[in-house]
């Protein structure tokens, strides 16, 4: 008896454990878990620690964009010190690198990319780059600051490096917080008319962009150019700002309605 229902738990477990990357239905062995399963949780908890500890590979970033990008990074002087004091890693060393707006000119790029390595660098090896080419290709009608690697990098960083170059708007491409199910995903956050002191009320975020088990590269920038041009309309970004990229597929069917911004 005990052998069919252990079977017929593995029978309803194992099509849900299809959809989810999150650890379900594991079972137990006495009072813990199945070797294989506690073995799997030690592997991925290693896997986490390792991505949050393993530097950026500055120059195999570089390879992979098509242009040149310039080279920042914030107070922390090292990955240790990153972790211990997150405000050093809101603020930069020095921006001297960056170009300056061109003098007298009246306004700088629409919009400057940075690359971060954040408490993930090895999702910036892993998606940084075509994640930046598809931002690049689903916003042709704006204008780009060359792009932004930053160091030992916090979001906020994004705000000293956007206004540094004058631009209108920053997108910062960060190595989110490694999980137990994914090391490797990247979010982008957008913060229009970027300067420091900005907080997060003023920023807005797309996580989980990590093919082929989260979001797209295409379906990320669709979502990003749709709030790029809602900030562009609104004058500002955050938590005043909506996602209206469902909405403008609606407006395509027939009989689609569409959203208002900020609704």
């Amino acid at each position: 008896m005990s052998g069919d229902v252990a079977a017929q738990g593995a029978d309803f477990w194992e099509p849900l454990r299809r959809t989810t990357q999150a650890r379900i239905g594991l079972g137990r062995s006495g009072d813990s878990l199945p070797t294989r399963h506690l073995l799997e949780f030690r592997a991925a908890h290693a896997a986490a620690r390792d991505a949050v500890h393993e530097p950026l590979d500055v120059a195999a970033l570089q390879a992979q964009l098509d242009e040149p990008a310039h080279v920042v990074s914030s107070r922390a002087s090292s990955r240790s010190e990153y972790l211990r004091r997150p405000d050093l890693g809101r603020e930069p060393a020095d921006l001297f690198s960056l170009p300056a707006p061109p003098p007298g000119s009246a306004a700088g790029p629409d919009l400057a990319i940075v690359l971060a390595d954040g408490l993930s660098a090895r999702a910036l090896s892993d998606h940084g780059a075509a994640a930046y080419a598809a931002l690049r290709a689903a916003m042709p009608g704006l204008t780009f600051a060359p792009p932004v690697i930053a160091l030992q990098a916090r979001v906020a960083l994004g705000d000293h490096i956007g206004a540094a170059l004058g631009a209108r708007a920053v997108l910062v491409l960060i190595g989110e917080r490694p999980g137990l199910s994914v090391a490797d995903s990247i979010g982008v956050y957008l913060t229009h008319a970027p300067r420091p002191g900005r907080t997060d009320a003023d920023r807005n975020c797309v996580s989980n962009v990590h093919p082929p088990h989260g979001m797209s590269y295409d379906a990320a920038a669709r979502i990003v150019a749709s709030l790029v041009a809602g900030a562009r309309e609104l004058g500002r970004s955050g938590v005043d700002l909506k996602d209206t990229s469902r909405d403008s597929a609606l407006d395509s069917a027939p009989g689609g309605d569409g959203g208002e911004l900020g609704q």
